[in-house]
């Protein structure tokens, strides 16, 4: 009974450490670390219309995930720009920050235009 215990618990141990958290956005971060991952990345898989601006104001905005069970924000363009006060595109970054494999895990997109 003892070994089905410690199986069972191991089993469910790596379920919650390979979830969902550790990826919140497609594609997932260009390098990813157990302990902690902390990466910026350009959003390269987002199909977004680049206007021939410069990138003169950054709008942020971000959704976090909690032991990969509960989840909540908007990552979303449309919010980083509304809370930048973005009109036109100049490019869009995303930055990934997972702890323990996805144990915490915050997504933030950031768009920068004018």
């Amino acid at each position: 009974m003892r070994k089905l215990i410690v199986c069972a618990s191991v089993g469910a141990l790596a379920v919650l450490l390979t979830g969902c958290a550790s990826n919140l956005y497609p594609g997932g971060p260009s390098v990813a670390g157990w302990l902690y991952t902390g990466v910026k990345d350009p959003a390269q898989n987002l199909a977004v219309a680049v206007e021939p601006v410069t990138a003169t104001k950054v709008g942020e905005s971000s959704a976090t995930a909690v032991f990969g069970l509960i989840a909540g924000g908007d990552a979303s363009i449309d919010t980083a720009m509304k809370n930048g006060g973005i009109t036109k595109v100049h490019h869009v970054d995303h930055q990934v920050q997972l702890f323990m494999g996805g144990l915490w895990a915050k997504t933030t997109t950031i768009v920068q235009g004018q």
